[in-house]
């Protein structure tokens, strides 16, 4: 298939998935907007319902207030007092609940408001009735019954529910109506989606069989054209790994070699020095005798004066920084050879306990961070399986910087925690030191590179190791900071290592 073709393809597969897929979001708005629908018109046929009931209700307890005031005032019975107190007591309540179910139809408010005023007449005429009788006034109080059947108070509050009742039943048929039409749209709507599913489903089967044809006839191909590029891969491979071993031989060399002319040059600055002790000495004597100084003291020697006294200072100045020079680099030579040793060094995986490991390299500095004003927290540190020596060099070096650039007369708070996720352990050393301009944050990784003030003694490799034993164990390491605000340095490591874990370059 030529190049075209499998664009064509391509374009064709993407817009069809396009198209599927905008279908799809089509359907599936159409169906849930649809239930919504349906859930609310059965949510307001529900509604109908209760106002029904409402109303039955409010009359059946209006008929029990009537019935039992009845039956006290012909009997005096106080089960019939009290059958109507309850009545009585429960109707405001039931007056009120129907108010609140009716709110959105203004002529059931109407009729609320028509039935509360009813309901509130026929409660008066029940407290004079019960009250004539409570007085031995029966003759009045069944005139009162009397006149109160005679006026249309019950007529009002039965006409008024019954008219309540019939809206309730004219909405209930509406609303049943509309809820059956939106079920019937939303199963349509999932019958339809339903069966464009289906049909995309087998067109995106087709399409997918026939990128698989299309994929094996690639992969064959690949295969083919793999088949020297392995080849190819290995020797370059060895090639440059032959060449990483030749760069570390190479490094040991010259560290090597290089200490060899160091050596002679601090014997003959040595004897250099010893040598200027000779002449200044002599220096001082003909001095003297020109003088026609007295001599000094026995055991002594002569003291230099003026122009000499000048010359023998910056003679000792001018062998002093060659002495720190040949010191200095004797450091960066050994440094060197060190990186060299550890570079060839094979890793052991052992089984770690972090935290006890940390206990013990913060026992080693412990005279520094008592110096420093220093405290170190170790939190519940996980255990993993490394080679327990890089690992120990990696901790010690960032714990020793640490205390080593604590801000002068801040007391030092440095925290060492850690956790685990996704089959890696995560280590944070945290302190409230001087900080790092985030400047220099990829400069303090760089081999013989240091950053802020040069007041600590250091040729600049101990981060560039611990970053390098990090790499070798399959790791990666960062750091956080702010000048004046601590740094903090994280380290991730696989929580179980072996030799596949390393990284390529490494």
């Amino acid at each position: 298939m030529t190049p075209d073709a499998r664009r064509r393809r391509a374009l064709g597969q993407i817009l069809l998935l396009s198209a599927g897929f905008l279908v799809l979001v089509v359907i599936s708005a159409a169906s849930v907007l649809l239930v919504n629908k349906a859930r609310e018109d059965s949510g307001w046929v529900v509604h109908t319902l209760e106002v029904g009931n409402q109303v039955s209700t409010l009359l059946l307890e209006v008929r029990r207030a009537e019935s039992s005031a009845r039956g006290y005032l012909l009997t005096g019975g106080q089960e019939f007092l009290a059958a109507h107190e309850a009545a009585a007591t429960a109707i405001p309540a039931l007056v009120d609940r129907l108010a609140a179910l009716t709110p959105d139809n203004s002529a059931q408010v109407a009729s609320v408001a028509k039935l509360r005023a009813a309901i509130d007449v026929r409660m008066g005429q029940f407290k004079q009735e019960k009250a004539l009788f409570a007085q031995g006034k029966t003759t009045e109080a069944a005139a009162l019954v009397r006149n109160a059947y005679a006026g249309n108070i019950n007529s009002v509050i039965r006409d008024t529910a019954e008219a309540m009742r019939q809206e309730e039943d004219r909405l209930f048929a509406l609303r049943t109506a509309n809820a059956d039409r939106s079920q019937r749209m939303a199963t349509l709507v999932t019958i339809a989606g339903s069966a464009l599913v289906l049909l995309l489903a087998a067109i995106s089967i087709m399409l997918v069989r026939a990128s698989a044809r299309a994929r094996d006839v690639a992969e064959a191909k690949l295969r083919e054209n793999n088949l020297n590029l392995e080849s190819t891969v290995d020797e370059r491979t060895a090639d440059l790994r032959e060449a990483n071993d030749e760069i570390q031989r190479f490094a040991y060399i010259v560290s090597h070699d290089l200490r060899s002319p160091l050596v002679n040059i601090m014997g003959f600055t040595s004897e250099l020095e010893e040598l200027r002790n000779d002449i200044f000495r002599r220096i001082a004597t003909l001095a003297r005798s020109a003088t026609a100084s007295p001599p000094p003291a026995e055991g002594t020697d002569p003291a230099l004066e003026g122009p000499d006294k000048q010359l023998s200072d910056d003679f000792s100045e001018a062998l002093g920084f060659i002495k720190s020079s040949i010191a200095k680099m004797d450091r960066l030579i050994s440094a060197i050879l060190n990186l060299t040793r550890e570079g060839r060094r094979e890793f052991v995986p052992v089984r770690i306990d972090t935290r006890e490991l940390l206990e013990t390299i913060v026992q080693t500095v412990a005279h520094q961070a008592a110096e420093a004003n220093a405290s170190i927290h170790i939190e519940p540190l996980p255990t993993i399986v490394s080679d327990r020596l890089a690992i120990e060099q990696i901790f010690s070096n960032l714990i020793d910087n640490a205390v080593k650039y604590l801000k002068p007369g801040v007391a030092g708070e440095i925290s060492i925690r850690g956790r685990t996720r996704l089959g890696f352990a995560i280590f944070e050393i945290r302190d409230n030191g001087r900080g790092i301009d985030p400047r220099d944050h990829q400069r303090i990784f760089d081999l013989f590179r240091r950053a802020g003030t040069q007041d600590r003694p250091g040729q600049g490799i101990g981060l560039a190791h611990v970053r390098a034993l990090v790499r070798r164990l399959g790791g990666t390491m960062s750091v956080a900071s702010e000048l004046d605000h601590g740094s903090t340095f994280t380290i991730t490591l696989p929580i179980s290592w072996n030799a596949s874990n390393r990284k390529p370059d490494q």
